[in-house]
């Protein structure tokens, strides 16, 4: 954290022992007072340090949130289109396995064929996670189309449009709860930006100009004077504590599975799955293949 300098006195320096007397002032002139500015008081240099850090907190705040959103929309895209893929593969190995330990007979072959089984059995809220491309029983028409490469509907895109962070980023630079100076003001702010974070997250751009409306028509948020430096030093802190859990949560989004991914590819994500869905492809071929080998066809 930035902190001011300790010497903000602004006392002048002693002359030297030998240094010529001071020339005497010349008389004041009219208006001349006015042209001399005063030294800037320390609670002021601390109030321009925390506005300083507010804005800052805001804009790392839209950049965390925004990635949040792409992470959140990226995973869906990534369980609809890989999804069924994963889910064959896991039914592929599990035939194989089975039809391992009827040639063999070995307890060791039947054992793994039991545990490969197990992976693919229905799942609590399996239909949430596949997105509907998996269900228990089976794929789907949609997932199976695919899987035979047959025309197929695109999985529905969440993905914000440019107006709609433009707007986002508006909103949460007006509204943002660390604008706040009391409790009242922070519980309307924080109501109000959820409200924000969801239309965003939906991509919905005209709830988000309906939101600006209802914002732009709202009383102006109270901006009171700053207060006594340690109530300023007290502020800083907080922003630091703040941004330091805001720099969890992007560390965190960034080192999981789906945030790699989108880190190698963040202009073409959907070539990203494009190549994923190659290789996945060809896994399927190499296990149908493998499967037909032990069942003789």
């Amino acid at each position: 954290m930035t902190t001011p300098s300790d010497d903000v006195t602004g006392t002048p320096a002693p002359l030297a022992p030998d240094a010529p007397e001071a020339p005497e002032a010349p008389e004041a002139v009219p208006g001349a007072a006015a042209a001399t500015e005063a030294p800037e008081a320390p609670e002021a240099r601390l109030a321009r340090a925390v506005r300083a850090a507010e804005q800052a907190l805001i804009e790392f705040e839209i950049a965390v949130e925004t990635f949040r959103v792409e992470v959140e929309n990226f995973s869906r895209l990534h369980h609809q289109k890989l999804g069924p893929m994963y889910a064959r593969l896991d039914e592929l190995d599990a035939l194989i396995a089975e039809a391992r330990a009827a040639r063999t007979g070995d307890p060791e072959d039947l054992r793994k064929a039991e545990e490969a089984r197990a992976m693919v059995l229905p799942m609590p809220g399996v239909e949430e996670l596949f997105h509907n491309w998996i269900d228990s029983d089976g794929l789907s028409p949609e997932a199976a189309a695919m899987l035979n490469e047959q025309p197929v509907q695109a999985p529905k895109r969440v993905r914000p449009s440019d107006e709609a962070r433009k707007l986002y980023r508006e909103l949460a630079r007006k509204a943002h709860p660390d604008l706040a100076r009391d409790e009242e003001e922070r519980k309307r702010r924080d109501a109000f930006i959820t409200r924000v974070n969801a239309a965003y997250a939906r991509g919905d751009e005209a709830q988000l100009r309906e939101l600006a409306e209802e914002w732009a028509a709202g009383p102006a948020p109270a901006v009171p004077e700053l207060s006594e430096s340690e109530e300023l030093y007290a502020r800083l802190e907080w922003l630091a504590h703040r941004k330091e859990l805001l720099t969890a949560v992007a560390r965190e989004l960034e080192e999981s599975a789906i945030g790699a991914m989108l880190r190698l590819a963040p202009e073409e994500p959907d070539r990203l799955l494009d190549e994923v869905a190659e290789q996945l492809l060809a896994q399927v071929s190499q296990r149908e293949a493998e499967l037909a080998v032990l069942l003789g066809s």
